[in-house]
């Protein structure tokens, strides 16, 4: 079988960021101020009117929840709706993740820690979305102590479901130093921003480092599959009997947590694909 890698190319990926930080250091100003923000309060958090103001200021929009399905509903929408938006802000994520904690263990309950891996599934759901989303996304938590061998004293981390950060390029912790507001680089997969910088924070600077014509351009809406494709779909698999496992790899190749969150494009090929096995089934017992 012939080779199939490919020399890879270069690509204006979106931003996707965690930024933590204590209580009162900037993390939801610094955000903010990046372009045409969507900002889903999850602490109620931003009613206060000089948030308002940057928001109005930056061509905004503010949408308030603390619950996991109505989060996860907003970012479907933003995903698959054409809109003016630029920069998905979730601050913090860490209220919305107790919620899901809250609603698993009332489906689970919370022995051996079951209501964890309850969670778990439904988290991947928000990081598909959000992995998908032609938007950049900005995400807050609360800090935490990171203790290390001996209870060493690490530094801070974020809040918030193990594994969080995996979804990030970059992970900020937002300072206050004096009068300045400063980020230190923890984790990053972007040249420009070396692990363990410390640089004056500011949208201006991310956008000098990381490329101002990607944070700023529009963001393309992908188109989701109909419910009469879900609904096809659905019924192929079972005429197909298409294994559990290979539906899971689909999924996961689609980035989908479920049939109606596959591409239109993608939903069309599967359901040709399950036609044409079908049809080669059928003309082989005939």
């Amino acid at each position: 079988m012939a080779l199939r890698g490919k020399k890879p190319e270069p690509k204006d990926k979106r931003l996707k960021a965690l930024f933590i930080g204590a209580a009162g250091v900037g993390k939801t100003t610094a955000a903010i101020n990046f372009p045409r923000p969507y900002l889903i309060d999850t602490e109620r958090g931003a009613e206060n009117d000089q948030y308002g103001k940057i928001i109005v200021d930056r061509g905004g929009a503010l949408f308030q929840t603390s619950d996991f399905d109505e989060m996860v509903a907003e970012v479907k929408s933003l995903l698959s709706e054409p809109h003016e938006y630029r920069t998905l802000i979730i601050d913090p994520i860490t209220t919305v993740y107790d919620d899901l904690l809250d609603k698993a263990a009332g489906r689970v309950g919370t022995d051996f820690g079951r209501h964890y891996g309850e969670a778990k599934k439904q988290w991947k759901q928000l990081y598909n979305l959000l992995n998908r989303l032609d938007m950049n996304v900005i995400v807050t938590s609360h800090a935490k102590k990171l203790y290390g061998e001996n209870f060493a004293d690490k530094g801070n981390t974020f809040d918030g479901p193990k594994g969080l950060d995996y979804l990030f390029d970059l992970v900020f912790e937002i300072q206050r130093r004096g009068a300045k507001r400063v980020g230190l680089v923890h984790k990053t997969r972007v040249e420009r921003f070396p692990e363990g910088d410390v640089f004056p924070f500011s949208y201006d600077e991310v956008a000098d480092r990381y490329g101002r014509d990607v944070l700023e351009r529009e963001a393309v809406a992908i188109a989701l599959a109909t419910e009469d494709q879900a609904a096809e779909i659905r019924a192929l698999i079972v005429e197909a009997e298409i294994p559990i496992e290979s539906q899971q790899k689909w999924l996961e190749k689609a980035q989908a947590s479920g049939w109606s969150e596959v591409a239109a494009d993608q939903a069309g090929k599967i359901i040709a694909h399950l036609q044409a096995q079908i049809a080669a089934r059928k003309a082989g017992v005939s």
